[in-house]
């Protein structure tokens, strides 16, 4: 080849080359993509299929995190483009066998399942911010030390919450938002809790930090997301609603509660909303945005299919459909070898017998709000705080949402056998390890108290019916406006009417009397004595008085 040839040869590759690296740099996405979101919310330590109605989904047994495995593995496999999520509240509030760990078991489950994702909720607090930073990053517990003899290396997944904010630094605890890229389509996945967290936690974990509104977070972070060329913005918050009944756990019925609201003023790029906290299932279309939720404990997970547009990143068809966990599939088997390991070490103070009950014990509530599991935890309380020298208390009251199980006359797994209560079971009654303060209130307070039980008095956002021990009574009326619905006159101890100026000695769990679920006025109280852990409280309670037979629920009267 002679040498004008081969110029003019290197001039025609050289323009070929420059058209092809134009054309490369140029070239828009054409089609589509298909991307699946499995979500699951309010899972709370339940590494063990949940007992009674609390591991079921209509008539069916659902839950456990061996067969959550197997399910999520199952569908992750009908699509690579595969993001799993959670909702928040994966820990706290959790059974033995992940809370004597300090929910490390629980990290661990999700580490094998395969979690991107989770959005922090209210129960991932109940430590206070530290530990749950430690969950994240790892290493042992600074008290108890690693429990199970190894090392805890933390997290695989990340916690998100754009809407919790340090007030030393302004910056969040963790980051707001992470992305994930399929094929050219960009997802944002905002991760929040409710804005209320403090009045549901101990605030003394909290303090140091601001939680912020949830709709204002997330529509302060679209214009971010949309400079970074994200399109499709998938919102992870621990804020729920409820649906009317009889609530399909695939339905939208009626829908209500904090959601409703926060989605209505969601900016219009947000497409997807996972949902939590009230542990109810629904799966709703509002503001032509999907709203879901997958029930509580692992028994139901959600599966999301988005399609979404290459070239401008738009989501152009979505849905959902909530799917049962069942347990007829196989176990998986390294949460197997999971549960097995931290069991060996549990079981033996899982399974103590601590005492006998006559029948189910529930916290099923009457028109007035109090439970027979309510009346017992809070006999147990007072029984422990009455005598000279541990109190002195002439009446226990209880947070309901402390108690977070029923206790079941049929036998477990375990094989305790009908009526016995093991140290496990009445361990997931009460997980939160709270101690007894016994303080002096006047009865003034005490009518206060009563008071700040219902929405709209005070801070209070949502009824909460204190549970009251035996000897204590008092009316309240439905149709009475907030800060008014307790007659004074109807608030008696052992018979007696309450005066508003003499004094009483109280006994509350360490969450209420530092304020917890809005209940300020505890904080008024005088002349503290710190008491036992509750779980020890209630276990000596059995041990006197087995067997024990439910709660009469005659102690709160409500009138019209």
């Amino acid at each position: 080849m002679n040498k004008s040839l081969r110029g003019f040869s290197v001039a025609v590759i050289l323009v070929l080359l420059l058209a092809i690296t134009v054309v490369a740099v140029g070239a828009v996405p054409s089609g589509t993509v298909d991307v699946q979101i499995l979500a699951l919310n309010d899972f709370h330590g339940n590494l063990l299929p949940p007992s009674g109605s609390s591991g079921r989904v209509g008539t069916i047994n659902a839950g456990g995190v061996e067969y959550l495995a197997t399910h999520v593995s199952n569908l992750r496999a009908l699509n690579p483009n595969t993001v799993v999520v959670s909702a928040g509240d994966m820990v706290g509030a959790s059974p033995l066998l992940s809370a004597l760990f300090h929910d490390e078991p629980t990290i661990e489950a999700f580490n094998l399942i395969g979690l991107d994702f989770n959005a922090v909720g209210n129960h991932e607090f109940d430590e206070g911010w530290h530990e749950l930073v430690r969950l994240q990053e790892g290493g042992c517990h600074p008290v108890d030390g690693c429990l199970d003899g190894d090392d805890f290396a933390g997290a695989n997944f990340q916690f998100l919450a754009a809407n919790v904010v340090r007030q030393d630094n302004g910056k969040t605890i963790f980051p707001a938002y992470k992305m994930r890229a399929f094929a050219g389509a960009k997802i944002a996945f905002i991760g929040m809790t409710l804005e209320g967290t403090p009045s549901i936690v101990t605030p003394s974990g909290i303090s140091d930090l601001n939680f912020l509104d949830e709709a204002d977070t997330v529509n302060a972070l679209v214009p971010e997301l949309k400079n970074r060329g994200i399109e499709t913005i998938v919102v992870l918050v621990h804020e729920g609603g409820v649906q009317a009944a009889p609530a399909p756990f695939n339905g939208c019925v009626g829908i209500s509660g904090a959601i409703v609201d926060i989605v209505d003023r969601l900016d219009d790029e947000v497409d997807v909303v996972i949902s939590g906290h009230t542990h109810q299932p629904y799966n709703c279309v509002l503001d032509d945005k999907l709203v879901t939720s997958a029930f509580s404990f692992g028994r139901l997970v959600t599966k999301v299919d988005l399609t979404i547009d290459r070239a401008s990143g738009e989501v152009v068809s979505m849905a959902a459909e909530n799917k049962i966990v069942t347990r007829d599939v196989p176990k998986d088997s390294l949460l197997t070898a999971l549960i097995d390991k931290y069991n060996a070490i549990a079981a033996p103070l899982s399974n103590r017998i601590i005492g006998s009950i006559t029948a189910d014990i529930t916290r099923t509530t009457n028109a007035a709000g109090e439970s027979a599991l309510g009346d017992v935890i809070a006999d147990g309380q007072l029984a422990a705080t009455d005598d000279p020298g541990f109190g002195e208390a002439v009446v226990a009251f209880m947070n309901p949402g402390g108690i977070r199980a029923d206790l079941t006359f049929a036998g477990s797994s375990a094989g305790e056998g009908d009526g016995n209560v093991t140290y496990g079971e009445m361990f997931t009654v009460q997980p939160f390890g709270n101690s007894m303060v016994t303080m002096t209130l006047t009865g003034a307070q005490i009518e206060t108290l009563l008071e700040q039980q219902f929405n709209g008095c005070g801070t209070q956002n949502a009824n909460r019916i204190l549970q009251v021990s035996a000897g204590f009574e008092y009316s309240w009326s439905l149709g009475a406006s907030a800060c008014n619905k307790v007659d004074p006159a109807t608030i008696k101890i052992n018979g007696v009417t309450v005066d508003p100026n003499a004094t009483y000695r109280v006994t509350v769990n360490s969450f209420l009397a530092d304020g917890g679920d809005n209940f300020l006025v505890l904080r008024e109280g005088t002349d503290r004595l710190g008491g036992e852990v509750d779980t020890d409280a209630f276990e000596k309670y059995f041990a006197a008085f087995s067997p024990v037979a439910p709660g009469p629920q005659n102690r709160i009267t409500q009138v019209p």
